[in-house]
C-alpha cells in the first residue's frame, strides 16, 4: 500500500487549529507528562515507598540479552507516534488518546501509591558489554514508581497504534507487533527493572485506555471533538 504522507510543509502558526493540523496539539501531553514524572521521580514528592514483590520474581533469572528489547521500547514508542503522525492521522489521534489516558492513570497511581522494587542483582554472573550497560543504567534509573510498568503500557501503545493503521493490518504485521510487545514486557522482569506484579498491574490500565481510545464508545474522540465543536461555535 502506498504511503499517504501529511504535508507538514504547509504548517504555519496561524493554521495550527485547522482540520489538517490540529491533531498536533495532542503532542503537548509529552512535556506535561515529562515534568510530572520528573517531579515524582526526582523532586521527592513521594516518601515511604512500598516494595513490590512476588515469589514468581525469584523464579525469573537475570538475563542481559533482554537489554535489546528493553531499549527497543524507546524506538517502538517513538516510532508509532512519528509514523502515525506522518502517515495516518486517525491512528495518531487514537494512539495519543491511549497514551494520554494510560499515562495519566499511571502518574496518579505513582502519586497516590508510591512503590519501589528491590530485585536488582548486587553483582552479575557474567561480565560483558550488556551487563556493564545495565550496571550504568541502574545508577541512572531509579528503582521507584514501578507499579504499574510504564514500559509495558508504552509497548501496548505501540502495538495498538501500529495495528490500528491501514498499513499494518495484515496477520503477519499484527503477529510481529504482538511478539515485540511480549518481548519488551518480558525484558522488564528479566532485567530486574520490574516485578511481575508491575506487568500484571499494567493490564487493567491498558484495558481502560483501550476502551477510551479504541472502544465502541470512542470516549476520547468524543471529548476532543466536542471541545473542537465548541471552539468553532464560539
Amino acid at each position: 500500500m502506498k504511503l499517504e504522507i501529511v504535508d507538514y510543509r504547509k504548517l504555519r502558526p496561524n493554521n495550527l487549529n485547522s482540520e489538517q493540523f490540529r491533531h498536533l496539539w495532542l503532542l503537548i501531553f509529552w512535556p506535561i507528562f515529562g515534568i510530572l514524572f520528573m517531579g515524582v521521580e526526582r523532586l521527592g514528592f513521594n516518601s515511604g515507598y512500598v516494595p513490590v514483590y512476588s515469589p514468581l520474581d525469584d523464579l525469573i533469572p537475570f538475563n542481559e540479552l533482554f537489554v535489546i528489547p528493553y531499549l527497543f521500547w524507546f524506538v517502538y514508542l517513538t516510532g508509532v507516534v512519528v509514523f502515525t503522525g506522518f502517515f495516518d492521522v486517525r491512528a495518531f489521534k487514537r494512539v495519543m488518546h491511549f497514551i494520554i489516558v494510560s499515562y495519566t492513570i499511571t502518574i496518579l497511581i505513582y502519586l497516590i501509591y508510591p512503590t519501589c522494587q528491590e530485585l536488582r542483582p548486587l553483582e552479575f554472573e557474567r561480565d560483558n558489554i550488556l551487563t556493564r550497560f545495565m550496571a550504568g543504567f541502574y545508577e541512572f534509573d531509579t528503582n521507584t514508581n514501578v507499579f504499574p510498568s510504564l514500559h509495558v503500557i508504552g509497548a501496548a501503545a505501540g502495538m495498538f497504534g501500529f495495528c490500528d493503521t491501514k498499513y499494518f493490518r495484515s496477520i503477519g504485521w499484527k503477529l510481529a507487533n504482538v511478539i515485540v510487545t511480549v518481548l519488551i514486557s518480558m525484558s522488564t522482569v528479566f532485567l530486574k527493572q520490574h516485578s511481575i506484579l508491575d506487568v500484571f498491574g499494567a493490564i487493567p490500565v491498558c484495558l481502560v485506555a483501550w476502551y477510551a481510545a479504541y472502544g465502541p464508545g470512542n470516549v476520547m474522540e468524543k471529548v476532543f471533538c466536542r471541545r473542537t465543536w465548541q471552539r468553532q461555535k464560539a
